[in-house]
């Protein structure tokens, strides 16, 4: 997700805030946040879970709700957006 001009602060302290709530989730196996290098309001989150039950679990949480309110009106397209990715090696 990419930051809207003059609220880069504003989402890293909320991926910040997201990520140590996230992390204490019993399905949550990894939950790292990036910015790209010469984009740096350009946000990356890499996210795994157990399982698909574990990812359900976390997309239902109240502090999971409250981040994608959060950034409705400081990201591009007023949200994030999910990719799923499947394992190769």
């Amino acid at each position: 997700m990419t930051a809207l001009p003059g609220h880069r602060d504003k989402l890293a302290a909320l991926l910040t805030d997201l990520a140590t709530h996230v992390r204490g989730e019993p399905g949550c196996e990894r939950f790292v946040v990036y910015t790209l290098a010469d984009k740096p309001d350009l946000f990356h989150v890499e996210e795994t879970y157990r399982d698909e039950a574990a990812f359900k679990v976390h997309m239902g949480t109240e502090h999971g709700k409250t981040f994608n309110n959060a950034i409705k009106d400081i990201v591009e397209g007023g949200g994030s957006t999910v990719v799923f990715l499947d394992h190769v090696a």
